[in-house]
């Protein structure tokens, strides 16, 4: 039961850890017809770069046994669409998000995808999965963990729904730990995603979020800790780019 004084951070606002969820979700209503495009301007593009890297680091099977995959608060699809491609259609994927309009984009681009049979849309919050135990073979999240009220139940629903030998990836904006690196991207992101994210899709207040809610996010090594204590084993994590980005992975074993 949640404590109804219990509080948290959206962006760099304190906020009632009930509320955070609703204000998340007003965030990505305003934003999702240009989702993608958000992340092109928060990363330079490169975004695109590290999601491929992902689906390479989990290289689904092209034939074999069903191959479940949870795609969570991966509304536009595009994680989706990339995974499925790569297994040549081989791949089931579940997209899952909290949002029914990042849900409305993905349903709508998976239209026009290769493989538009292979992959389903779900609402539901990460915390409370609709799913039964030991269901899928992996759970992937980019750029979505960060959003959630609660980090560690959404990580003990993910070790929920895994089988046995289930792989976990996350992909997740970091602490950026490279001199000079560091100040020119903290500069970029104060001066210059907001205005560029208010010029494009006519409102900056979306993009402050994300650019604060980055920095409130745990480092690399306390995140691992984190997905450690869920019950995952060889946790590891890959920084890209100067730590601009992190791709975190583990196991259920």
């Amino acid at each position: 039961m949640t404590n109804p004084t219990e509080t948290t951070h959206f962006g760099e606002r304190t906020v009632p850890l009930t509320e955070k969820q609703g204000l998340v979700n007003d965030v990505f209503h305003r934003v999702a017809d240009r989702y993608d495009l958000m992340n092109d301007l928060m990363s330079g593009g490169v975004h695109r770069l590290w999601k491929d890297a992902l689906v390479a680091r989990l290289a689904p099977p092209k034939g074999g046994a069903a191959y479940r995959v949870l795609d969570m608060a991966g509304g536009t699809g595009d994680i989706a669409e990339r995974i499925i491609n790569a297994s040549v259609g081989h791949a089931e994927v579940t997209v899952s998000d909290i949002n029914t309009d990042m849900l409305r984009v993905g349903a709508e681009r998976a239209l026009g995808s290769r493989f538009p049979d292979r992959v389903s849309f779900v609402e539901a919050n990460a915390e409370e999965l609709p799913f039964p135990d030991n269901h899928f073979d992996a759970y992937t999240i980019a750029f979505g963990i960060r959003n959630v009220p609660r980090i560690d139940r959404a990580l003990s629903e993910a070790h929920r729904v895994l089988k046995r030998g289930g792989r976990f990836l996350c992909l997740e904006f970091s602490q950026v730990d490279v001199p000079m690196l560091d100040q020119a991207y903290r500069l970029f992101s104060d001066r210059v995603i907001p205005p560029v994210g208010g010029l494009v899709a006519g409102d900056a207040q979306p993009y402050q979020y994300l650019v604060e809610s980055i920095r409130k996010f745990p480092t690399a090594e306390h995140f691992s800790q984190m997905i450690a204590d869920a019950g995952f084993r060889r946790v590891t994590h890959t920084a890209y780019s100067g730590n601009i980005a992190a791709l975190h992975g583990a196991w259920k074993l």
